[in-house]
């Protein structure tokens, strides 16, 4: 059965190391491994995963371009690799760069509102929205720390639902830690989740449940590489009681529907 893995992230390998800690600090979890695309590419290989998603936060505006051609680089040289680019709600001219990370060949952006510190629903990132929804793009959330607020469920569902035109991909199953406010999200066109990151907390009833309320084809399957070993989600997965149809779709044909792969 192919497998893609829709969430993972990347750092240059001077720093891949720090920058795995970094994120093991934040969450008080031992890393799985530093986040170099070596050690992804390695893990990935061991899991038979066709593509992966790979992506970065920026945490400055100053950010935002290194990040976007560190990733840019990276998929050009790796055809598994899946782009997204960085975004910061401070970044100026934030049209021409979603335009150019579009030529880079990245495939949209990723937010982790957490760390970035800033709410979803910011009025302010409403043009930035709009420009990617009208770049055909896609927006990448991490979701719902019940340490913060920035990324709760529901400022997802306003963001959904005030640019239907935008393709929202809700991390974590729509909430890390705040999955009984995920669950109760309305159904929409535009939004699915991946599982990411709550496989080993949430039990295999509650994900079912999920995946029964929101139905199998909103649902991808991901890893959060560094954070976990691809291969050692995919064997979480794989306890969830799911027909082989549903596997597939949440394993890899929902994703390549989404982003247009021939697979």
């Amino acid at each position: 059965m192919k497998i893609i893995d829709a969430h993972a992230h990347i750092f240059p390998t001077k720093i891949a190391f720090k920058a795995s800690e970094s994120i093991g600090d934040f969450y008080g979890i031992p890393m799985n491994s530093d986040a170099s695309v070596e050690s992804l590419l390695k893990l990935e290989g061991e899991l038979g995963a066709s593509n992966a998603l790979v992506c970065s936060s920026a945490l400055s505006p100053a950010q935002v371009e290194s990040i976007n051609n560190f990733i840019a680089g990276e998929v050009s040289k790796h055809p598994m690799l899946i782009g997204l680019a960085a975004m910061h709600k401070d970044y100026e001219n934030f049209e021409e760069e979603i335009l150019r990370a579009k030529s880079l060949g990245l495939r949209g952006f990723k937010f982790h509102n957490d760390m970035q510190r800033f709410d979803i629903d910011d009025p302010k990132m409403f043009p930035i929205y709009k420009a990617i929804a009208e770049a055909g793009m896609v927006v990448l959330f991490h979701m719902g720390d019940d340490r913060y607020d920035f990324s709760a469920p529901e400022k997802m569902v306003k963001v959904a639902q005030t640019f239907p035109n935008l393709t929202v991909i809700g991390a974590h199953f729509g909430g890390y830690r705040r999955w009984s406010d995920s669950i109760h999200n309305p159904k929409l066109d535009n939004v699915y989740y991946d599982t990411s990151s709550s496989l080993f907390m949430i039990d295999t009833a509650t994900a079912e449940r999920f995946i029964d309320h929101f139905g199998p084809e909103r649902f991808f399957f991901g890893s959060d590489f560094p954070m976990w070993d691809p291969k050692k989600e995919y064997e979480r997965f794989n306890k969830l009681n799911l027909s082989e149809e549903v596997r597939e779709m949440i394993l890899y044909k929902n994703f390549a529907k989404v982003f247009n792969l021939d697979i």
